[in-house]
């Protein structure tokens, strides 16, 4: 509560800096004073607007996280838009520090910016959200079994979908995509609601269409154990978590919570028959602060040498973990996992290419935020991840550039 009320006073106080800007902005440069009063009685009713979608009742079960979700997006893109005729407005008194004259930057160029910003924004979130990618990788590991050369494994991550209420059409058009993709197993990375298990509902026979040889597997990230949420008690937050690992049983999955699953495929030899096998591990939510930690990698998959398979043995080993700062901190360093893979950053819903290279705001906070990542660990073993940007929002809905993702990887030794 106390880090959503810093918010708001941030935001709140960047939105009186910016309109007091464009007041004097307009009080220099417009002939009638009657357009700065009509403009600083506007920026009251934005106040008060944003005054009332922060005291919206968001953290309470039963509210519907849709209305405030829009009205905010709403009021962040009506405030780029003024950001930007403020930021050029502020450049253009930089002459006055010579002169005394101040140029309107922010009408000649501040404005077709802001436009710029404000059209990007909601066609992110009018067609960008709803436009889906199908990304191949191939995936060369020198420990992989031969039976499984050529395997194809789908994975989708982060689908809220909260966020579509009850209109299942996006979600039904994911799962046909993922399907029509035949692979051999499909993973879900995390966080497959926004806030409570209710979310799902309308969703279940749409996802229970996913259909792979070898199943379907799930993890939880930190949007799925209602942790967004103000319970009354903490046993209608574990009712909600239960219910989760229920309704994603009814739908066909296998939620792996810190657990293992052996996957074997036959091969012929000499008209005799041997069977490989690949072990895929499911961590929960590996938690940064202010997320509780639930993941625990000890517990999901034996780590010491001893044991007769252990995160160090020669087994081609998958894991699945939604945060990508669990592979930074631990798995890479600690274990010869071979390939891991992730979501949760979203690239931040804004993903900007030039060729080969890419950015994204939310390569200020994580290392690792979207695509493949090869390296040596300290014993010279090949580990891989890969991070998924996601197919659903949370906060904002849009998407720029990060479209709805599916990652199907064909592995090869």
């Amino acid at each position: 509560m106390r880090i959503a009320f810093t918010s708001f006073l941030f935001l709140f106080v960047v939105s009186i800096l910016i309109d007091w800007e464009i007041l004097n902005s307009i009080r220099k440069f417009a002939r009638k004073r009657i357009w700065s009063k009509y403009y600083l009685w506007s920026s009251i009713v934005c106040w008060i607007y944003l005054i009332v979608v922060y005291l919206w009742p968001k953290r309470n079960v039963d509210e519907d996280i849709l209305l405030p979700m829009w009205l905010m997006f709403f009021y962040f893109t009506l405030y780029l838009f003024k950001a930007c005729i403020a930021l050029f407005s502020l450049l253009g008194r930089i002459p006055r520090l010579f002169s005394r004259r101040r140029l309107p930057l922010g009408l000649w160029i501040g404005v077709p910016v802001g436009l710029v910003a404000f059209c990007a924004l909601w066609y992110g979130a009018l067609w960008g959200r709803d436009r889906i990618e199908v990304v191949d990788v191939d995936i060369h590991c020198p420990r992989l079994p031969e039976a499984f050369v050529g395997y194809r494994i789908a994975q989708f991550s982060d689908i809220h979908v909260g966020t579509w209420g009850n209109d299942t059409a996006f979600i039904s058009r994911l799962v046909d995509s993922i399907n029509a993709q035949h692979p051999n197993l499909i993973l879900f990375t995390g966080d497959i609601v926004n806030r409570t298990t209710t979310e799902l509902r309308p969703f279940i026979p749409v996802l229970s269409r996913l259909k792979a040889p070898d199943g379907v597997y799930s993890i939880l990230g930190n949007h799925d154990y209602g942790d967004y949420i103000t319970w009354p008690n903490e046993a209608l937050r574990l009712a909600n978590n239960r219910l989760l690992d229920s309704w994603q049983r009814k739908m066909g999955w296998t939620l792996l919570n810190n657990s293992h699953r052996f996957i074997t495929r036959d091969r012929t030899i000499h008209d005799s028959i041997a069977r490989d096998t690949m072990v895929l591990i499911g961590v929960e939510n590996w938690g940064e602060p202010p997320f509780r930690q639930y993941g625990d990698l000890t517990k999901a998959y034996p780590t010491h040498p001893d044991s007769a398979f252990n995160v160090h043995d020669d087994r081609f080993k998958l894991l699945m973990t939604h945060n990508p700062e669990h592979w930074r901190r631990v798995t890479s360093a600690q274990t010869n996992i071979d390939l891991t893979l992730s979501g949760h950053t979203h690239a931040m819903q804004i993903q900007l290419k030039a060729g080969e290279h890419r950015f994204s705001p939310s390569s200020l906070f994580y290392k690792f935020w979207g695509g493949l990542y090869v390296m040596e660990n300290k014993d010279g073993d090949l580990v891989q991840l890969y991070v998924n940007v996601g197919a659903g929002e949370v906060g904002m809905p849009f998407r720029i550039g990060a479209t709805p993702e599916i990652t199907v990887f064909t592995l090869y030794r």
